[in-house]
């Protein structure tokens, strides 16, 4: 196999390409097969068996026997025509034969030409402007055209393309993995021994080499088909590829000569190699039949990550990070800035060396990598920003200096590109996900060196390796984060943390998270808030940037004040946010989270970004803020506190409801309710009494209220006086004092408030996913449970204002959560709630909106509060009546028309609470 071919020698036997054949005659019969073997010579195809020659195909439109000129196997088919002759009809002949060809065969690319002319198609393109045309005279400039046959990966996949071929590749990689682990091979070798396969099998099909399917050919031809010596062949390759060649035996010839020198600590480590068979043998070649050079290194690495996992293996491509992810931190963090600067400084040289020096000067920090795939798509961005800053700055000086010279004022080693690897620092708690990103850094950056090779004919030599250094492994909330890199407003903080929240951490978590946060309550603060403080602390007084992906409860409820308290005290602001949306983790498997991404700097400008997602599995609007708060709002920075009274002066007290503590004994169960009724005496105390479930469902259940006893009544009723003494041996029993003070009234429930009027029965938690609070208005016959709150509400005032979008909105947006179900605050979310007095005659067309509602409802008696509110199955009525109420209660808020979106709610909401609270 010819080693590749760099730009410099593919241009120069360009010329000679032309030079050869400009006076040709351009006859089809005699020089078609000349003309492309010269062709393919260009890009260093010389070996007679690269392309197939007059191959043997069917014509799909007739059914008759043909034949490609020329067909390099998946890659070229090549129609040749007599000079003069028309190339898109050439075009469709060749298209013609494509259908009959097998998988493995079916090409790229579909080249025309008459000898002075070119015509070239792009299959994978899917475009109206897929093909290109050049003549022979002007070869030379569009030599880069044809770059893939030279082994550069030239054409620029989809993110489509490039995840449909990381899954492939992750799934191959599990199909040797899973060879592996049945032959019980050891799992720290096994670690150390995929990660070397994965760089072998990119290599082969990236030119990294110097020439193609090295690999491939020592497995098929220095391998026996048992794979009985595959193991220690492999030992033996991976031994020469640690070893220098001023090291290596000097009488070291044939295959393994051809391997060059890697080092970069890849190799370095002696483990032991498994023992093959000839299943594993195929398996590894199967994998090396495919193009590796088409994955991403950042979807393929998380991909890879799970391939050890046997539940993670069945599902296998179903749940990674997208590229398109980690864009929504990387461009509003720093790159949509640097791109912005590039644009300004385009016609200035200096301005854009720079710009180049400026990249050079970055650090890019993930203190929790996984796998890495954050400061792989940010390495690859800044990388191809620099050759974009490398080009213009040719463009400019293009008339002054040679190509040559250029380049070699720009770089010359590896050294001098300013984008480097050690550039980007990580901390993973896993050794096997470090290995993975340490090793996908080199993948990217050879990606990186192709893509600058075919574009500016240069690029520094990726081999021998750079040991990386910059991935640690260790547990980031322990580790102190200045021992990776120094802290610096040129330090950049990014990644995506653990989605774990504050019920499902455990103990060790829990106690990380006060030992982070130097306090012994840490409340209802999610594991990931600890990479927020370490942030903090890392940073100190310094400037920076730093921003994480966290599920959206951090910017709601009870942690808001928690969290974004010590962050705006330091002086940073909220640079960017995402609000919720759905994000894919990389965990294969696991289901889609709803987070959050917040970004933080201290600086006064640029403009704060807030982008918002109407689906939120969709793309976002993005709108320019003015300031950014907790609650990922473009309004004024508050913190919404617990407050003990209400800051609404029209606003009811709202306490818990009425708890028993009666060992069951006041309370009746639908199976206990006959037995109560047929006692006459105790039928007469029986009441309703819905908890939150009876509430929203219309369900029953009931309580024995005994406010009104008459002492007389338990000598007629057996049932009443075994209950009571039942709730009086209970409560005598118990071990809180309190709880035992209340056996002397064992006829009255324990903690007692109902309402002597109509009143407002909230339910504690509700679902996320109605339109509206579903909130019940009673008269106070009906009992009150203590898992409901209660507001007294003689006007009906009240029942308007909760059954609002406005509430609702303050609800999702302030309250708290019980997994992802809206949970009822009267200290955090009603008593903060900022409505601003209201006019009597507003006030009354309040409650008589809210009195439509009711209206509405009852118009189907049968139906409970989730039926009523079903988001799938509204009564139109309903939803007719809840608009007018809205209409009067947004005005009430200080709207001046019915609000549109959440959004505009929240602005008004937020304004309202700064100037009520600032007024106090």
């Amino acid at each position: 196999m010819e080693k590749a071919r760099s730009f410099e020698e593919i241009y120069r036997q360009a010329d000679r390409f032309v030079l050869d054949w400009k006076d040709a005659a351009g006859d089809e019969r005699q020089q078609a097969q000349m003309f492309v073997r010269d062709l393919l010579q260009v890009y260093g195809l010389t070996d007679s068996r690269a392309a197939l020659y007059e191959h043997r195909a069917k014509r799909t439109s007739t059914g008759r026997q043909g034949y490609i000129d020329a067909l390099v196997p998946g890659i070229l088919a090549v129609e040749m025509k007599s000079a003069g002759e028309d190339l898109v009809k050439a075009e469709a002949q060749a298209l013609d034969y494509l259908h009959d060809l097998p998988e493995a065969e079916f090409p790229d690319w579909v080249l025309t030409s008459d000898f002075t002319r070119f015509r070239l198609l792009n299959l994978k393109a899917g475009t109206d402007d897929a093909a290109t045309e050049w003549d022979l005279e002007n070869f030379r400039d569009h030599a880069e055209k044809l770059a893939f046959l030279a082994g550069y990966g030239h054409r620029i996949l989809s993110f489509e393309e490039r995840e449909a071929a990381s899954i492939k590749a992750a799934q191959l990689m599990a199909s040797l993995y899973e060879g592996l682990a049945d032959s019980g091979y050891d799992e720290h070798a096994s670690s150390v021994f995929m990660v070397r396969c994965l760089f072998m099998l990119y290599a082969d099909d990236t030119a990294l080499w110097g020439e193609r399917d090295l690999f491939l050919e020592f497995l098929e031809n220095r391998t026996e088909e048992s794979g009985n010596d595959l193991g220690p062949m492999l030992a033996q390759l991976f031994q020469m590829l640690k070893t220098p060649p001023e090291r290596r035996p000097r009488n070291l010839t044939g295959l393994l000569a051809r391997f060059p020198y890697v080092n970069g600590g890849l190799f370095e480590e002696d483990v032991a190699i498994p023992f093959f068979d000839s299943d594993m043998r195929r398996r590894l070649i199967e994998a090396c039949y495919f193009n590796w050079s088409a994955i991403s290194p950042a979807i393929f690495g998380s991909l890879f990550q799970a391939v050890k996992d046997k539940a993670a293996r069945r599902s296998l491509g179903a749940h990674y990070t997208t590229e398109r992810n980690i864009l929504r931190v990387i461009r509003p963090m720093f790159l949509d800035e640097l791109h912005e600067e590039f644009e300004a400084k385009k016609d200035s040289v200096r301005g854009l060396k720079n710009l180049r020096e400026r990249l050079g000067q970055m650090h890019f920090f993930d203190p929790a990598c996984g796998c890495g795939n954050f400061l792989i798509i940010a390495y690859r961005e800044m990388r191809a920003l620099e050759l974009r800053i490398i080009e213009r700055i040719q463009e400019l000086e293009a008339g002054r200096k040679s190509k040559s010279a250029l380049n070699e004022g720009l770089f010359f080693t590896g050294d001098q590109i300013m984008v480097q690897a050690k550039q980007f620092h990580g901390i993973e708690i896993e050794d096997w996900p470090a290995r993975i990103a340490a090793t996908a850094l080199h993948l990217v950056e050879h990606q990186a060196n192709q893509e600058m090779q075919a574009r500016l004919g240069a690029a520094p030599e990726l081999l021998p390796l750079d040991k990386v250094e910059t991935i640690h492994t260790g547990n980031a909330l322990r580790m102190d984060w200045t021992e990776v890199v120094e802290p610096s407003e040129n330090v950049v903080v990014i990644g995506n943390p653990p989605f774990l929240g504050h019920a499902t951490r455990s103990t060790e978590q829990a106690q990380e998270l006060r030992d982070v946060w130097q306090r012994k309550d840490i409340g209802r603060l999610d594991y990931v808030t600890g990479w927020y403080k370490k942030s903090l602390d890392y940073f100190g007084p310094h400037s920076g940037r730093w921003g994480f992906v966290s599920t959206n409860s951090i910017t709601q409820g009870e942690p808001v004040p928690a969290l974004f308290g010590p962050v705006f005290e330091t002086g940073w602001r909220i640079r960017f946010a995402h609000r919720t949306f759905a994000w894919t983790s990389e965990a294969p498997g696991a289901a889609a989270v709803h987070c959050t991404i917040v970004g933080f700097d201290r600086l006064a400008k640029p403009p704060a970004r807030l982008f918002d997602y109407a689906d939120l599995r969709g793309e976002p609007q993005e709108a320019a803020a003015e300031q950014i708060n907790g609650y990922l709002v473009d309004a004024p920075n508050v913190l919404v506190e617990q407050r003990r009274n209400q800051l609404s002066p029209e606003l009811g007290n709202a306490t818990f409801g009425n708890m028993p503590r009666d060992g069951g004994n006041l309370v009746v169960t639908r199976e206990e309710v006959d037995e109560v009724r047929a006692d006459s005496v105790a039928a007469k105390y029986l009441r309703p009494y819905p908890g939150a479930r009876e509430l929203v469902h219309n369900e029953e259940r009931w309580c024995l209220w005994l406010v009104d006893l008459d002492p007389g009544d338990l000598s007629r009723s057996p049932l009443l006086r075994h209950r009571l003494e039942a709730v009086r041996e209970f409560r005598a029993a118990s071990s809180a004092a309190s709880t035992r003070s209340m056996a002397a009234t064992p006829a009255l429930f324990g903690q007692r408030s109902q309402p002597d009027t109509e009143y407002v029965c909230i339910p504690s938690v509700v679902s996320e996913n109605r339109r509206y609070f579903t909130v019940a208005r009673f008269g106070p016959e009906i009992i009150a449970s203590n898992a409901n709150f209660k507001i007294p509400d003689p006007d009906g005032v009240q029942f308007a204002i909760l059954s609002s979008s406005m509430f609702i909105t303050w609800q999702k947006t302030v309250g708290g959560r019980l997994e992802s179900r809206l949970r009822f605050s009267n200290t955090i979310v009603w008593n903060n709630l900022p409505l601003p007095e209201v006019p009597n005659d507003l006030r009354g067309k309040i409650v008589a909106a809210g009195q439509g509602v009711l209206e509405a409802r009852d118009r189907h008696p049968e139906r409970s509060l989730a039926d009523h509110y079903n988001p799938l199955a509204m009564d139109p009525a309903l939803i007719k009546a809840h608009d007018k109420l809205d209409a009067v209660v947004d005005r009430a808020f200080g709207a001046t028309r019915t609000c549109q979106s959440e959004k505009e709610r929240q602005e008004i909401l937020f304004t309202r609470y700064a100037e009520m609270t600032s007024a106090r």
